[in-house]
């Protein structure tokens, strides 16, 4: 269904440039199909344009008559204007995924005022190397064969889960933001390591792989992660001294309070730029 699609991205930052890293190289989208466009950084979309070969234009210069499939990429607090200037070169053939957290697809079809597919897309920055885990949700003009679009498009960056809107908060807190918290674990893992005498490179490989592996052993087997630590857990061994420093020192309700605070500023998002009731 991706085939022969053009794609234009309407802002060309981070997350825009994981997924069109993926969709290049993961999901062989040719660079041609990909349009990248922002209002007034020329040196980014120059960047871009030498690291994929795809296009990139200012945001007045697209045609959206060559555009199949608008993916909104910018800021939240930029949604209104850049709707606003969308609103009149919109046609009925037109979908359009947002990425943006906190925006529902109520606000989006507010401000255009037409009946035209509004999809959200949370994907995280994994797109870049296809391992993506993106959570969809339908607006209220989507149908079969756009959902089924915005499926495969998110499955070129990795996995994909269809979620209620009413989710979208909890899984931004999630999947969203999740690398981050894993880097900033990882990060802390390699510092002490290298105090403790390890050099920096190994100390990254032996964090990253044991994280990596213990990821794939929750995915493959039928455990919960909760077994999966006890089996791991011999009592007074190193594990178990390990986990009770964790425990003492709040490991675990840290952790709880990123997923909450990340999906509570996704709603105050939306009661900021929408100024509408929560969903």
């Amino acid at each position: 269904m991706l085939k022969n699609r053009n794609i234009t991205f309407i802002g060309a930052g981070s997350m825009a440039e994981a997924m069109i890293s993926g969709l290049i190289n993961k999901a062989g989208i040719p660079p041609e199909q990909i349009t990248a466009a922002n209002h007034s950084n020329e040196r980014r979309r120059l960047e871009l344009n030498e690291k994929y070969n795809i296009q990139t234009m200012a945001f007045s210069e697209i045609s959206f008559n060559n555009t199949d499939v608008i993916i909104l990429a910018v800021k939240p607090k930029q949604a209104e204007t850049v709707l606003q200037q969308l609103r009149p070169v919109l046609q009925d053939y037109h979908v359009i995924l947002s990425v943006l957290a906190g925006i529902s697809t109520r606000y989006i079809e507010e401000i255009l005022e037409k009946a035209l597919p509004i999809i959200r897309v949370m994907p995280n920055t994994s797109s870049m190397i296809g391992e993506s885990i993106t959570g969809i949700s339908a607006g209220k003009y989507v149908k079969n064969d756009d959902l089924d679009l915005a499926q495969e498009l998110s499955k070129a960056i990795g996995k994909v889960k269809i979620i209620s809107e009413k989710q979208m908060d909890v899984f931004t807190g999630i999947a969203g933001s999740g690398p981050a918290y894993f880097y900033y674990l990882l990060e802390h893992i390699e510092d002490i390591a290298v105090e403790n005498g390890l050099d920096r490179e190994l100390a990254r490989d032996i964090a990253a792989q044991t994280l990596y592996g213990a990821s794939k052993m929750v995915m493959e087997s039928e455990d919960s992660p909760a077994e999966l630590r006890k089996k791991v857990t011999s009592p007074n061994g190193t594990t178990a001294a390990g986990l009770e420093a964790l425990a003492e020192n709040g490991g675990g309700i840290a952790i709880e309070r990123a997923v909450v605070n990340a999906a509570k500023r996704s709603k105050t998002l939306r009661k900021e730029f929408e100024k509408v009731p929560a969903l």
